[in-house]
């Protein structure tokens, strides 16, 4: 019999001889990698599940016109797309457009935004919507608006368009946003921060036209009737604004012009959003005719980073303790199993066997526990990783092979590192004394 087949045939008697030891080890090493597995590939699986349920609550970057004139024209529609297409550009994205006018109600100023139904709805799905969202002279109002006034779905306002108070909202809603740090604000906010700005602007103006009439009267409570469709209750900013279609808000103003602020949801984050933003920036430094300033929604972003930030370091710190209860099963499973052979390691001994052959034939007795347990372990980690990611996320989870053989490494190298105190002993055990025992 060769040396490499002899070899081969204790190890396969020294594992199979004293299965219930061997069954202790290759356990520890399955929980371990079991838990492990799933703590890494949750880990690896948050960021990016995360990012897309937060992609749900609202932008998380909003682009608004960064000259005098873009302010007042708004963006247009060409500048639109191509903005969009820079961030689209390896990146999923959403985006809906708000054309922001300053209106009256009873007399009272209030700020309607002229949107895209189809794309803000997109956009924002965690509004609370009661009712049915804007249609054809139908409008949705925040909740505020709506205590208000006291309506309710199905009641009908008559909205007054003064061009004066327009144009203060088409310059400062925009400034508002573009030039403040209060970027925390979803885009509706800037609007509602020229209300006090444009009912004084408005009040000072004798000659101001509503639906395309000359009035000299602050209190003319002429104008457009609409049917209040839905009121929206988000806590925010968006409880205060009135929402009309596009058609309806260049119907009511008596023309068309470019939003005046864009939102995008961008499946980003961190640096690489930072990325996109600085790009659209020295973009529209090269072209100052089309000029427009992004900025993240750092209520958005700043919320993303804290709660990945939050998970990775629990997922580090459940880690390092599973690896150090691991490190301690397996080493006291190899320390009993020492123990029980030290009569057979005092005899090869004493037969002529090397301290290295014996401890080479130890480590790969570990390492194939480590292995064993490492491949059932890495099996029932995915399975409890899917479960989690299913159950909390709502969506499946993919194999990640890089991952798995990870895992498969990491497993035999901590039951080969945590057998070699057990194994040093061995290879110091003095024959002349184990035989004597005997």
């Amino acid at each position: 019999m060769t040396n490499r087949k002899m070899f081969f045939t204790m190890l396969w008697g020294a594992v199979f001889r004293r299965r219930s030891r061997a069954m202790m080890a290759v356990i520890a090493s399955l929980v371990g990698a079991a838990t492990l597995f799933c703590l890494a590939s949750v880990c690896v699986a948050v960021p990016q599940q995360m990012n897309e349920e937060m992609r749900a609550y609202g932008a998380n970057l909003i682009v608004t016109p960064a000259s005098a004139t873009g302010k007042s024209q708004g963006i247009d529609t060409a500048t639109v797309r191509n903005v969009t297409a820079l961030i689209g550009a390896g990146h999923s994205v959403k985006s809906a457009a708000y054309r922001y006018e300053s209106v009256r109600i009873n007399s009272a100023p209030y700020t309607i935004a002229g949107v895209d139904v189809k794309a803000v709805r997109a956009l924002n799905r965690h509004w609370n919507v009661t009712g049915d969202w804007p249609g054809s002279d139908n409008v949705m109002v925040g909740r505020d608006v709506a205590d208000a006034l006291g309506v309710k779905v199905g009641s009908r306002v008559t909205i007054g368009y003064r061009a004066a108070d327009a144009s203060a909202s088409a310059s400062s809603s925009a400034s508002a946003k573009s030039d403040s740090d209060e970027s925390t604000e979803t885009a509706e906010s800037s609007a509602q921060g020229t209300q006090s700005t444009q009912t004084t602007q408005g009040e000072q103006t004798t000659q101001a036209t509503e639906n395309g009439r000359v009035s000299s009267d602050i209190m003319d409570n002429d104008g457009t009737e609409f049917r209040i469709a839905g009121i929206v209750d988000t806590g925010g900013n968006e409880d205060s604004i009135i929402y009309a279609t596009t058609a309806d808000m260049a119907k009511l103003a008596g023309s068309k012009r470019g939003a005046d602020v864009v939102e995008y949801s961008v499946n980003a984050m961190g640096d690489e959003l930072n990325d996109i933003v600085n790009n659209i920036n020295r973009s529209a430094d090269k072209n100052p005719n089309s000029a427009v300033k992004a900025q993240t929604v750092t209520r958005i972003t700043s919320s993303d980073t804290r709660i990945i930030a939050m998970l990775q370091t629990l997922f580090w710190i459940v880690s390092l303790v599973v690896l150090v209860l691991t490190l301690v099963g397996v080493g006291t499973t190899i320390s009993s199993i020492v123990s029980q052979r030290r009569n057979e390691i005092g005899l090869r001994k004493a037969l002529g066997a090397d301290s290295r052959a014996i401890g080479v034939e130890f480590y790969v007795e570990s390492g194939i526990y480590g292995l064993i347990g490492g491949l059932l372990g890495t099996a029932i980690g995915y399975v409890l990783a899917r479960v989690l990611c299913s159950t909390v996320f709502g969506r499946a989870l993919g194999l990640n092979w890089l991952l798995c053989v990870g895992s498969l490494l990491l497993s035999v190298a901590i039951a080969v590192i945590a057998s070699i105190p057990p194994v040093r002993r061995a290879t110091r055990i003095d024959p002349a004394i184990v035989l004597r025992e005997e």
